[in-house]
């Protein structure tokens, strides 16, 4: 599950569960709603995701793209080492501000 709330100053994205396949009918939906808000800071909690495939990783870093462009700054939280693993072998590390404050 991919759920979007935002706030005054950011945009939260919180994602439940495995973020793969299943999820391909509700993240598209979900980057079109980020894509059409003012915000430029936007918060990705992956707390509580269990596993990500390579769609997952391709939708995380489409978001982050999308961000970027506009010049805003993605806040990666609670992401495990092998999601780390995942992003930085994609190439796409760097597009993330990862979170090593936040306990999930």
């Amino acid at each position: 599950m991919i759920d979007v709330s935002t706030s005054v100053s950011e945009v939260l994205v919180t994602v439940t569960g495995d973020l793969d396949l299943s999820v391909s009918d509700s993240a598209p939906v979900a980057l079109r709603q980020v894509s059409h808000l003012k915000q430029d800071r936007l918060v990705l909690d992956v707390c509580a995701m269990g596993f990500m495939d390579s769609s997952g990783a391709t939708w995380l870093i489409t978001l982050a793209d999308e961000i970027g462009r506009r010049g805003g700054t993605v806040v990666l939280r609670g992401a495990s080492a092998r999601d780390l693993f995942v992003l930085k072998v994609a190439g796409a590390l760097d597009l993330f501000e990862i979170d090593t404050t936040h306990r999930c």
